[in-house]
C-alpha cells in the first residue's frame, strides 16, 4: 500500500487508487485520523471526530467492492463546520452553553454526502456562533474549543469562522471540508490559508439543520485544495430541500455541476474586472497569467463598502433564526432559544465569555414586531447597494476580481457566488494571498470553470509544510 501525500492528495487521484484496490478507504480514513493525532493537539482544527470512521469506511469499502462507487467521493474522508448537523455527533457552534446540544438527524447536505459514500471523520472548529456571539474575539477562538492556529503562520489569524475546516484542508486532514459563510467565513479562511474556498450563490445549497446566524446571508460551501475538489464537493450537496424554500430555484445548476467540463481554454476570451486595491500583496502575477491564457482584464473600482445596514440585518435576524434551528432539535435539546444560551453564558461567565457576548445582547434586545419595518428597509436598501454597486463594477463583463477576499462581503449581501483560489505568497514573510472571483447569481458552474482555468494558468499553492517547516520539525 502506498499512500499519497495526504498534503497534497486530490479526490481524483485518491478514487483512481480507491479504484484500482491499491488502497481501501479504511487504509484512507486511518492515514487521516493518524494525521489528526499527530498534528492537532498544535493546531487545533478538531472539535470531535466520528467513532465509527472507520465501520463507515469499511461498508464503503464493501459497496465498492460490490455495487461500485456511488459517485466520485465514495469513501473520501471529509470533515464539517461543528455547526453542521451530523447525527450522533453535537452540534455545538463553539459554545459551552451547546456541548451536549445533539441533533437526531444530519442536515440535508451531510446525508447528501453519506448517500454519494463519502465518510464522515468528524466536525471542525470555528468561531464561536459562526463568529456572531462578539466583538474584538480573535477569529478561530471559541470558549468550547479553544483557538484554532493558522498552520502557515501562527502568529496571523486563520480567519473567519471556517477556521477549522481551513486549517484541516491544508494539513490534509481529509481531502473535503464544508465550511459556512454569512460574510467572508469561507473564502476569508480559504485566502489566509492557501486553499479554494467557494460560497455558492445563496439558495444553491439546502441551510436546513445548520446553526444559522442570518438566513438572508447564510449557505455553506466547500474548502478544499483544488477547484476540482470544491466542484465535486459542491455538486454532492447542491439542489433543492423543501425545508429550505430559497432553495427551490436551485435544480438547474445542481444538474450543470454534476457535468461539469473543465478545461483550461476556458480563459479565452473570458472578461474580467479587477477591482483595483493598494494591497501590498497585490497578485500581479496571477493577474498575468490570466491575461496570458486569453482572458480580457479591465480596471475598476468599487465605492466604499458600509456594514451598519448589514450588521443591523444580522442583529435582527439573528435571534428567530436560533430559536427555529433550537426548536427543531426536540424536547431534549440542552437550549430552547438564543436567550437560553445568553442566560448560560451569564451564569458561566468565567468560562463562557472571555469576550463579552455583544452580538447575543444586540439581537436579544430587538422588538421583533416594533422594528419589523425599519428592518425590512435596511435590508433592501443594503442589499440594493451590493447588488448596484456589484452590477456598476462588473458593468459589461463576466467575473469581478479582488486582492485576497476583499469582495467577500459584497458577495455575501447581494447572495452572489464567490471563490477564493491560492494566488502568491509575500515575499517578506510567505504569507498566502489569493485572489477572489465573483459572478453573478447561479452562474457557479461557469465560475468554477473559470477558477479552475486560473487554477492551471497559475498552479502556485504551496503546502504549510514547504511555506512554515519550523513549527512541523518536531510534531
Amino acid at each position: 500500500m502506498s499512500l499519497p501525500d495526504l498534503a497534497t492528495a486530490t479526490v481524483a487521484g485518491l478514487r483512481t487508487l480507491l479504484d484500482s484496490g491499491e488502497i481501501t478507504s479504511r487504509d484512507l480514513v486511518s492515514a487521516h485520523l493518524d494525521r489528526i493525532s499527530r498534528y492537532d493537539a498544535v493546531f487545533g482544527a478538531i472539535r470531535c471526530l466520528a467513532p465509527d470512521a472507520l465501520e463507515q469506511a469499511e461498508e464503503s469499502d464493501r459497496v465498492r467492492r460490490e455495487e461500485g462507487a456511488r459517485s466520485p467521493i465514495e469513501g473520501i474522508p471529509m470533515l464539517v463546520k461543528d455547526n453542521i448537523d451530523v447525527a450522533g455527533l453535537p452540534t455545538t457552534g463553539g459554545a459551552l452553553a451547546l456541548e451536549h446540544s445533539m441533533p437526531m438527524l444530519d442536515a440535508p447536505i451531510v446525508a447528501k454526502l453519506r448517500a454519494a459514500g463519502a465518510v464522515v471523520l468528524g466536525k471542525t472548529n470555528l468561531s464561536e456562533l459562526a463568529n456572531f456571539l462578539t466583538e474584538d474575539m480573535p477569529s478561530g477562538y471559541s470558549s468550547l474549543g479553544g483557538q484554532v492556529l493558522n498552520a502557515y503562520d501562527t502568529a496571523i489569524t486563520p480567519s473567519g469562522s471556517s477556521s477549522g475546516s481551513g486549517v484541516a484542508a491544508a494539513l490534509g486532514y481529509a481531502p473535503l471540508t464544508v465550511g459556512t459563510e454569512t460574510d467572508g467565513s469561507i473564502t476569508s479562511p480559504a485566502d489566509y490559508q492557501s486553499l479554494v474556498g467557494m460560497k455558492p450563490t445563496l439558495g444553491l445549497v439546502s441551510r436546513t439543520g445548520i446553526l444559522p446566524i442570518a438566513p438572508s446571508q447564510d449557505t455553506a460551501g466547500p474548502m478544499t485544495r483544488t477547484v476540482a475538489d470544491a466542484a465535486v464537493l459542491l455538486a454532492a450537496i447542491a439542489g433543492p430541500d423543501v425545508a429550505d424554500p430559497v432553495t427551490a430555484a436551485s435544480g438547474g445548476v445542481a444538474e450543470a455541476l454534476q457535468n461539469l467540463v473543465f478545461d483550461v481554454r476556458h480563459l479565452r476570451g473570458a472578461r474580467i474586472a479587477v477591482v483595483q486595491s493598494d494591497d501590498a500583496d497585490f497578485p500581479h502575477a496571477a493577474l498575468a497569467a490570466l491575461r496570458q491564457a486569453g482572458a480580457s482584464l479591465v480596471d475598476v473600482e468599487m465605492p466604499e463598502s458600509g456594514h451598519e445596514d448589514e450588521l443591523a440585518v444580522l442583529h435582527y435576524e439573528f435571534a428567530p433564526a436560533v430559536d427555529r434551528y433550537l426548536a427543531g432539535l426536540g424536547q431534549d435539546s440542552p437550549m430552547r432559544t438564543l436567550a437560553d444560551i445568553q442566560a448560560f453564558n451569564l451564569e458561566h461567565a468565567e468560562v463562557a465569555l472571555k469576550f463579552r457576548q455583544v452580538h447575543v445582547d444586540t439581537a436579544l434586545a430587538i422588538d421583533h414586531v416594533a422594528q419589523r419595518p425599519a428592518y425590512e428597509q435596511t435590508r433592501a436598501r443594503d442589499l440594493a447597494f451590493a447588488t448596484e454597486s456589484l452590477l456598476a463594477a462588473l458593468g459589461g463583463n463576466e467575473f469581478l476580481a479582488f486582492t485576497g477576499a476583499s469582495g467577500c462581503s459584497w458577495a455575501a449581501r447581494a447572495g452572489w457566488p464567490s471563490i477564493v483560489i491560492p494566488a502568491a505568497y509575500a515575499e517578506n514573510n510567505r504569507r498566502p494571498k489569493g485572489l477572489m472571483l465573483v459572478a453573478r447569481p447561479w452562474n457557479d458552474a461557469r465560475l468554477l470553470q473559470i477558477a479552475y482555468a486560473a487554477e492551471q494558468a497559475h498552479p502556485v499553492r504551496r503546502t504549510p509544510f514547504q511555506v512554515n517547516p519550523a513549527i512541523f520539525r518536531n510534531l
